[in-house]
């Protein structure tokens, strides 16, 4: 079969492949799938990150039940860079005879991978202690990191009551509710307890490094139901805490960094209505925080994930509900999060807000720019003894965001 040669001249072949450039550019792009396939265990509180050679490595906890069980460990999966499937799970931490929970992963400025996760003593995550482990070999296929160093991180807040009495006695300036009042007083007296300050610091979120090399690790307390920040500027080798981000129910921070310097911590709200994010900003590096206070972003009471995106957008994965964690949303701020323009939904269940539950995300952007979110994948509408938990992979680009939903049929 004979085929014709079309010669173009040279400016309008360079028009054409610019404008199929520009068009292939800003194609919608949306990727979706299970770490691994539906199971009874409790899968949860997943952190994502890219590896240096493009690959992909996600963390969780799985088990019984951390409030019941003593066998919850911390497992990990690849997916190898081109690869559409992810591999076998692996145990990247178990503590013998006590549940682990809500890993962290991330890399450090020397490109050592992190893993911070909280044991929980008691069965009761009030009762938590941190630990950590480091490994410079981490990249080899199918397999754990080459962990080198593990230890405990142990806390020892500084001023601490002082702290939480001038807080909150800021704090009861701003609300209204006088049944909020017996809680303040309750955290004012728990505050001179030096076992109750010490233990039960809880990561969620992965470290924020400045452009100094400070390494800001939020954290936060269920006993006293708030949150605080973890400075390191000798990467890693000590740490100390920030003074207490006081608030009724703020914790699960998520730092982002503004281009003037400020940080804004995204919290849970685990407290009083409104049913809205809360958040706090601090101008100083992270050593001292504003009140907790109110954003309009909804919030049913489950932790929100922030990013600033390398065209110095922010992204925010979240559940966009006042009750109920059936729906998971993406959205982008151009403003540096005075509005969110573009929202598109990673789950949109319609049915009865228990049916689904699409929560605890973790986000980042890749080096060839897409947008990976991990989380917890719970289908409660099953029978209980069929599977029904997993973890939850999706990456897609920002045209696909601000194209909204309904725009293509997963």
């Amino acid at each position: 079969m004979s085929r014709a040669l079309i010669v173009l001249p040279l400016g309008l072949a360079w028009s054409l492949l610019i404008l199929s450039s520009v068009s292939w550019a800003a194609m919608p792009y949306y990727k979706s799938e299970l770490v691994f396939p539906l199971e009874n265990s409790h899968n949860h509180a997943s952190s994502i990150l890219e590896l240096p050679n493009g690959e992909l490595l996600i963390a969780w906890y799985s088990g019984a039940g951390e409030h019941e069980a003593d066998d919850v460990k911390i497992l990990g999966a690849r997916k190898a860079k081109g690869e559409s499937n992810w591999g076998r799970p692996f145990v990247m931490a178990d503590t013998p005879n006590f549940p682990d929970g809500n890993p962290v992963i991330f890399l450090d400025r020397q490109k050592r991978l992190w893993l911070v996760w909280p044991v929980i003593v008691a069965n009761d995550w009030r009762t938590t202690i941190l630990k950590y482990r480091i490994a410079a070999d981490y990249q080899q296929p199918r397999q754990a990191p080459n962990w080198k160093d593990t230890d405990i991180l142990l806390i020892a807040p500084k001023d601490f009551s002082m702290e939480i009495q001038r807080g909150f006695d800021q704090y009861a300036k701003t609300i209204s509710a006088q049944s909020e009042s017996q809680r303040i007083r309750s955290l004012k007296t728990l505050a001179g307890d030096k076992f109750a300050v010490r233990m039960g610091w809880i990561t969620r979120s992965r470290p924020l490094i400045l452009p100094t090399g400070r390494m800001l690790m939020p954290i936060y307390s269920d006993g006293f139901s708030i949150s605080s920040v973890l400075i390191s500027d000798d990467g890693g080798n000590s740490w100390t805490m920030s003074k207490p981000i006081v608030g009724l129910g703020n914790i699960q921070p998520s730092l982002v960094n503004k281009n003037d310097g400020t940080l804004v911590a995204y919290m849970r709200n685990a407290g009083p209505p409104p049913r809205r994010l809360y958040s706090s900003s601090s101008s100083d590096g992270g050593v001292s925080w504003t009140l907790a206070s109110h954003t309009q972003l909804p919030n049913p009471g489950s932790p929100a994930d922030v990013i600033r995106l390398a065209n110095g957008n922010w992204a925010l994965v979240y559940n966009d509900t006042d009750e109920g964690r059936q729906r998971l949303a993406i959205s982008l701020s151009d403003d540096e999060g005075k509005s969110w323009r573009w929202t598109r939904h990673l789950e949109l269940d319609l049915r009865e807000k228990s049916a689904g539950q699409f929560h605890y995300p973790s986000i980042i952007q890749t080096q060839d720019g897409l947008l990976h979110v991990s989380y917890s994948y719970f289908l409660n509408h099953l029978p209980p003894e069929a599977p029904h938990k997993s973890i939850k992979h999706a990456a897609f680009n920002l045209d696909w965001i601000r194209a909204g939903d309904g725009s293509d049929k997963r």
